[in-house]
């Protein structure tokens, strides 16, 4: 099977992707910066859910915004990650093995279903007072990857 080359990407004649360096689409999901990077047979998945207030901005909202974080690993879907960043971001992963053939269709729905599933943990994230961060300068526009 003959494949052309596309950015990151080997794309088959029948629509398949192949990675040929590390290749990620990043875009955002109500206000967040997400990124989906595609490795064999699988999609690692990651959202910049929110950020735990500063004591100096909000001092009162910082007890209920590290309860909710707490609460939360427990009731997240099986597979899913939850990490606080050492600047008080709060970024929710997950790895998804793909089935079949990797294509753009496959690669675009596991994102969609994705952002449609944070919704309910960013609802909760948002009620705790961690608010959504802009994405960094840059985040969403990098050399070989996608912006949606």
């Amino acid at each position: 099977m003959q494949q052309l080359p596309h950015g990151p990407f080997l794309v088959g004649n029948d629509g398949s992707l192949r990675p040929v360096r590390d290749a990620a689409m990043r875009f955002a999901w109500r206000g967040r910066g997400c990124v989906a990077t595609l490795s064999d047979g699988q999609i690692s998945l990651a959202a910049q859910a929110g950020a735990v207030p500063y004591t100096a901005e909000q001092p009162g909202a910082r007890p209920g915004a590290f309860a909710a974080l707490g609460a939360m690993p427990g009731e997240l879907p099986q597979g899913w990650r939850l990490r606080l960043m050492p600047d008080h971001r709060v970024r929710l992963e997950v790895d998804v093995d793909l089935e079949g053939d990797t294509t753009a269709i496959a690669l675009v729905s596991a994102m969609v279903r994705f952002a449609l599933a944070l919704d309910p943990y960013l609802d909760r994230l948002e009620l705790a007072g961690l608010a959504a961060l802009p994405p960094m300068a840059g985040e969403l526009a990098v050399e070989g990857m996608v912006k949606t």
